[in-house]
C-alpha cells in the first residue's frame, strides 16, 4: 500500500441519513500523518468511526468556500487543541476559507495551542511537499474558484543483486545488510562496492482529488501517470440536462468521458446529489460511468477505504 483514501463525506450539498458531507482523508506508507481534504460539516464525528488521530493530521486541504466544503473546519480544529495537539498544522485554502476561520477564532474565543499556518490555494501551484510527497493544486470550474489537488507518494529503498552476490561466494547476513544500506565490504582480498551490488527501487503513487468541477478535462495534465481519479459526479447527464448550467457540476457520463479519454486506470465517484442516493439512483450513476470508461470504476460511500499501490491496483474495504 503506498496511499489509503477513508471517505468520510459521499454527499453533496446537504448531508442525507446515510452520507455526510465532503471530507476525505489520505494517509501513506511514509510515516503516521495524514491528510485532510474538504471539511464539510460533521467530519469530525466521522473522523470518530476511524483510526485516524488529530494529532497526526499534517495538513487541511479545502477546494472552495462553499459550506459542504468547509463549515467542518473551526470545530474540528478546535476538537485537535483540546485533545492537547501541539504539532503545527498546514491550512491550504481560499484566502476567504482562511479570513472566515480567523474571525471565527477571534469572535468565539478560540484559543488553539498549535500553530496554523495558511498556504494560499490560489498563489502557487505546489502547497504542500515533505520527504516523498507532494501536493499540488489544479484549478477548476465552479461557481466560485475551486481546486483540484494532486497528491503524489514516492518511496525509495535499496535492493541488493543477490544472483550477483551469490556468485561472489559471501554469504548472506550481516555483510548483505552493510551493502543494502551503502557501505561497501571487504571479502577475499577484494572490496565489494556498494553501488555494484545494490539499485535503488522508486515506488510512485499518484492520486487526483477534485473538488466541484463542471469541466473535467482541466484535469488534463493533473492525470498524466495518476493512478486514481476521485472526482464528484452530483448527476446523472439526464438530470444535469434538466437542471442545466447554473449548479456547475459534472455528470457520470462527462467524468467517465474524461477519464476514458485520458486513461486513469481507476475511477472513484463521489459528491452525489440527494436525489441519487437511493438504490436505483446508485445503479443509474454506475451504468452511466461503465458505459462510457471501460478502467476501474466506484461509487463512494462513507466509511469506505481504498488503498492504492505503486502498481496502479485498487483494494476497496467497504464500511
Amino acid at each position: 500500500m503506498m496511499m489509503k483514501l477513508t471517505f468520510l463525506g459521499t454527499s453533496s450539498g446537504t448531508p442525507t441519513r446515510h452520507r455526510n458531507v465532503s471530507g476525505l482523508a489520505v494517509q501513506t506508507v511514509l510515516n503516521a500523518d495524514w491528510f485532510l481534504f474538504d471539511c464539510g460539516e460533521g467530519t469530525q464525528h466521522r473522523l470518530l468511526q476511524t483510526p485516524l488521530s488529530l494529532h497526526d493530521m499534517a495538513a487541511v486541504c479545502i477546494t472552495h468556500v462553499h459550506g459542504d466544503h468547509c463549515y467542518g473546519l473551526p470545530g474540528l480544529l478546535a476538537s485537535a487543541g483540546m485533545g492537547k495537539r501541539t504539532k503545527p498544522l498546514k491550512l491550504v485554502a481560499p484566502l476567504p476559507v482562511w479570513e472566515w476561520f480567523e474571525a471565527t477564532r477571534r469572535l468565539t474565543d478560540l484559543h488553539l495551542p498549535y500553530d496554523v499556518t495558511h498556504v494560499d490555494v490560489e498563489d502557487q501551484a505546489l502547497v504542500y511537499e515533505a520527504s516523498g510527497v507532494r501536493i499540488e493544486r489544479h484549478v477548476l470550474r465552479h461557481r466560485v474558484p475551486s481546486h483540484a489537488y494532486r497528491v503524489q507518494v514516492q518511496t525509495r529503498r535499496a535492493r541488493l543483486k543477490a544472483d550477483a552476490l551469490k556468485a561472489t561466494g559471501l554469504p548472506p547476513g550481516p555483510a548483505w545488510r552493510a551493502l543494502q544500506t551503502g557501505e561497501d565490504v571487504p571479502f577475499n582480498g577484494t572490496l565489494l562496492r556498494s553501488a555494484d551490488f545494490a539499485e535503488t527501487q522508486i515506488d510512485t503513487a499518484a492520486a487526483v482529488l477534485g473538488g466541484d468541477n463542471a469541466e473535467p478535462a482541466l484535469l488534463h495534465d493533473a492525470c498524466k501517470g495518476a493512478q486514481l481519479l476521485v472526482h464528484e459526479a452530483t448527476y446523472t447527464q439526464e438530470v444535469l440536462d434538466k437542471v442545466g448550467p447554473g449548479p456547475m457540476h459534472s455528470s457520470a457520463r462527462l467524468l467517465a468521458e474524461f477519464a476514458q479519454a485520458t486513461e486513469v486506470p481507476n475511477l472513484v465517484l463521489t459528491h452525489f446529489s440527494a436525489r441519487h442516493q437511493n438504490e436505483e439512483g446508485m445503479a443509474a450513476l454506475m451504468a452511466e460511468t461503465r458505459e462510457h470508461y471501460q478502467g476501474h470504476a466506484f461509487l463512494a460511500n462513507d466509511l469506505d477505504v481504498y488503498e492504492l499501490d505503486s502498481a496502479g491496483k485498487v483494494t476497496v474495504t467497504r464500511a
